[in-house]
């Protein structure tokens, strides 16, 4: 029963984590960061398990963080208020051509990852950019004029 509820604690305390650290696609993101997640699991691997390396321990971190992913789910479906604190919510960083700059210092976005975003999606003109969003899931949504 202790294995529930320190990969509770755990669960909750990613989830806060993820929603400081910022929308990023895994593909965005640097080695180093990269490593450093990984390396952020084995950690709190051993800490909700307490080094415990049974299977059974595994399997109740494992399903501990299952079940509360389906539930968090479900409750952003069930109830549509819960979505901008489970989810997040969109952001508009361009608009009429300009960046919002106030908008990408928030969200930690540099002009050169939004132009290279902008080139991705075969725009090459910021100008012609009336609406440009960053989703939660950490993907843009161009609207062109």
């Amino acid at each position: 029963m202790e294995v529930v509820v320190r990969a509770t604690v755990i669960y909750f305390f990613l989830w806060g984590i993820t929603r400081v650290i910022g929308k990023r696609e895994l593909g965005q993101m640097s080695a180093f960061e990269l490593v450093l997640l990984v390396t952020m699991g084995d950690l709190i691997q051993q800490g909700v398990t307490q080094e415990d390396y049974s299977v059974t321990g595994a399997m109740l971190a494992v399903g501990t963080f299952a079940l509360l992913l389906v539930l968090f789910s479900y409750i952003s479906w069930r109830w549509k208020a819960s979505r901008p604190v489970l989810e997040g919510l969109p952001v508009v960083v361009v608009k009429d051509g300009v960046m919002l700059a106030p908008m990408m210092r928030y969200e930690r976005l540099s002009d050169t990852e939004l132009l290279e975003a902008l080139r991705e999606q075969g725009i090459d003109d910021l100008a012609t950019v009336s609406i440009g969003v960053l989703e939660p899931d950490g993907k843009f949504s161009f609207f062109t004029a």
